[in-house]
């Protein structure tokens, strides 16, 4: 019999195989599609920050404003309604415990890195530009140490080699998306170094690779709160569709969607975000992977919630900490581009909620994580008994009541 680390390791060539069929499947179409219509590829805006905007953006339209706005309350209202109204969460934590003493350290480094990226210290800019990636280190220890606080688990203390994997996956993951970014142009980096291609890979794959920590640390802690999943645990379980032709029915959707996306930026740039979660959990579908989806068979929508939580939390304080920082981005939202938090448009914070649930399917993608949070035990799921079942121990007290009548 093959041990539990003998098995992981064969799935992981084909784990291996099934991430690079997943970033094929999302960089191509928009890339036939540009070359298609005669236009050309560049490396990301990182790599070659002398070249030109060549996208035209929009003005600001109220009507496709309020469109999306009420778009995204048709989505939120149920979860909503279903956080307010629902049974108790059966998301529990496993115990508690003091705030460990390297919590503390985090806070100081988080402090420090912010006070340095907003030029609290009189440093050279080369310096202060470098700052981000100490924020977001400081972030996930303090995260994880309020984790622990909370739950008396996590994953730096708990299952540290399964963090660190986190950071390599999460620096080859946003890079995906700075160059799906050149087809629709919505942000842009100001203040950067001008560095050669390989160093600039090297310095900007450093505050990429805290992404994915992030998001799947912040899920984490958000779990430990019951009144964030109240009732979505124990929720509508969707009808079962045949699970193979609806997954090859949604890939097929997502890679049209990406490749027209190169086409038409301006009316269907959110498919930046919403298309590689589609073509992710379509192959981990088709590979017979669990997903996020895996986990609504029983009813357990908190999965999904959670995750486009923390993605929203960490998108804030993304732009909370770029806003007066010296490296930063700016955006250029076609249609909605107005009421801004920060640099973002309100709207745009929707993006995070669909990108918090990338997050979460690629963690599982590339390393084989669960979907489920780490740190809390889900309510246990009651076995489905069939009717005949439930009939049996009735017949069994009858007999036995018999076989007593008959011995007396």
């Amino acid at each position: 019999m093959r041990s539990r680390g003998q098995a992981n390791a064969v799935k992981r060539p084909a784990r291996i195989a099934l991430a690079l069929l997943a970033v094929i499947l999302i960089v191509l179409p928009p890339s036939v599609s540009r070359l298609a219509a005669g236009g050309g590829l560049s490396m990301p805006w990182l790599l070659s920050p002398e070249a030109p905007d060549t996208l035209v953006q929009v003005g600001f339209s109220w009507l496709i404003f309020w469109a999306y706005a009420l778009a995204i309350v048709l989505v939120l209202a149920p979860f909503l309604f279903r956080l307010t109204f629902g049974s108790p969460s059966g998301y529990r934590a496993r115990r508690t415990r003091a705030f460990p003493w390297w919590g503390w350290a985090g806070v100081g480094l988080l402090l420090a890195a912010w006070v340095l990226a907003w030029g609290g210290f009189p440093t050279a800019p080369s310096i202060r530009s470098h700052s981000f990636t100490g924020l977001w280190l400081g972030y996930i220890v303090v995260v994880n140490a309020l984790t622990r606080r909370r739950a008396g688990c996590c994953l730096l203390t708990d299952a540290p080699w399964r963090l660190l994997l986190l950071f390599p996956a999460s620096a080859a993951f946003w890079w995906m998306f700075e160059y799906l970014n050149q087809f629709i142009g919505n942000w842009h980096y100001q203040h950067v170094s001008e560095l050669a291609p390989a160093a600039a890979i090297v310095v900007s794959s450093l505050p990429f690779s805290t992404v994915l920590p992030a998001v799947v640390s912040t899920r984490d802690l958000l779990a430990t709160f019951p009144g964030l999943s109240r009732g979505l645990d124990c929720w509508w379980r969707p009808p079962q569709l045949p699970r193979r032709p609806a997954a090859v029915l949604a890939l097929i959707l997502a890679m049209a969607a990406l490749g027209l996306m190169a086409v038409y930026p301006d009316w269907l740039y959110s498919f930046v975000w919403l298309g590689p979660l589609i073509v992710i959990t379509a192959l981990q579908t088709l590979a017979g992977e669990r997903s996020l989806l895996t986990p609504l068979a029983r009813g357990d929508w908190a999965v999904l919630w959670l995750a486009a939580l923390a993605g929203l939390a960490c998108g804030f304080f993304w732009e909370l900490w770029n806003w007066q920082s010296l490296a930063r981005w700016s955006y250029s939202v076609p249609y909605v581009d107005r009421f801004h938090l920060f640099a973002m448009p309100l709207l745009g914070y929707a993006g995070y909620l669909p990108f918090g649930l990338t997050c979460i399917a690629a963690t599982r993608l590339l390393t084989g994580m669960e979907v489920t949070p780490f740190a809390v035990r889900p309510r246990p799921v009651a076995p489905v008994l069939a009717p005949h079942r439930l009939q049996m121990p009735k017949r069994a007290s009858r007999r036995s009541e018999a076989a007593r009548t008959a011995s007396r």
